[in-house]
């Protein structure tokens, strides 16, 4: 039989058995297809090799660093020299050595905290937009306490009353004040899925709400989870150095916010160690710009208007 005689239903029957029997593509080809995506677009790009060659200082850091963190004894307040080319600081510290180490805390609490964040936030807002009642309207408004509250004095508040918890109280404080709005922005993108035909078929075949959740939503909630994740661990590698700059931290721990607090302390300005001041600030404008440029590649993922050389 031609296919032109086959009805138009039983052609459009075919096809569904035939995509339903079709092998689904491997993770890795997904991976390298998302990896494209984001890596074609121009400011993602940038993104990606600034980061990269801040990772690789973290990572390196015992290698590429001239001194220890906290190797002191040299001149105290030392303009930039061939043996210190940022100088150094008023306890006797080379900055640039500093600067090299406090790489691994900073982009440390900023990933960690940004990941914790979203898991947080994806299991919250999907669960809140997918349940219906009484749960929901606690979630609601717990998310809701969370959002109208401050974040800078909350974090202030919780830092000062859990003060001396060093790096994880840090991450603690910025888990606890970033999840929210994610998680709103992820109920909303979860209710307008809950209505799609495919949820409704799942529960009509009798699948589990959980599985219906984590199986059936969250894969089409993909390029929104990794664009909370950027802008999380943004919020957080910028709480990090806030909160140590106000002294809340663990201030003998070398980051980039205990150097912009030492500096401060001692009158860095005044003195005319500017590097100590604008080398630690702007590593933390270029970490947080680097997370920010990758989103935009990321944002093309789920799309395509958004993606450069694109038709609009």
């Amino acid at each position: 039989m031609s296919t032109q005689s086959i009805p138009p239903s039983t052609r459009a029957v075919r096809a569904i058995e035939e995509a339903s029997i079709a092998p689904a593509p491997s993770p890795l080809k997904v991976v390298l297809r998302v990896a494209s995506t984001v890596w074609s677009n121009g400011k993602a790009r940038i993104g990606i090799i600034i980061l990269g060659l801040m990772i690789l200082i973290a990572v390196f850091a015992p290698l590429l660093a001239p001194y220890g963190a906290r190797q002191n004894g040299f001149d105290r307040s030392a303009d930039a020299s061939a043996a210190h080319w940022l100088g150094t600081t008023a306890a006797g510290e080379d900055v640039l050595s500093q600067l090299i180490w406090g790489a691994q805390i900073s982009i440390f609490v900023g990933l960690v905290a940004g990941l914790l964040s979203t898991v947080i936030a994806v299991l919250v807002g999907l669960s809140w937009g997918y349940v219906r009642g009484f749960g929901a309207d606690v979630i609601n408004f717990i998310v809701n306490l969370f959002l109208v509250i401050p974040g800078l004095p909350l974090m202030i508040v919780i830092a000062a009353y859990l003060s001396g918890g060093g790096i994880g109280m840090i991450i603690v404080v910025v888990v606890i004040t970033g999840w929210a709005w994610g998680a709103r922005v992820l109920r909303s993108q979860t209710q307008s899925l809950r209505s799609r035909d495919f949820v409704t078929a799942a529960v009509f075949s009798g699948e589990r709400p959980f599985r219906i959740v984590f199986r059936e939503i969250l894969p089409n909630m993909t390029s929104l989870i990794v664009g909370n994740f950027f802008g999380a661990a943004t919020a957080a590698i910028l709480a990090e150095a806030g909160l140590e700059y106000l002294g809340l931290g663990d201030t003998t721990v070398v980051s980039w916010g205990t150097m912009l607090f030492w500096a401060q302390n001692s009158n860095a300005l005044l003195t005319g160690q500017w590097a100590l001041l604008f080398a630690p600030g702007l590593c933390i404008a270029l970490l947080a710009t680097s997370l920010t440029l990758i989103n935009f590649g990321v944002d093309g993922i789920s799309n395509p208007r958004l993606r450069e050389g694109s038709k609009r």
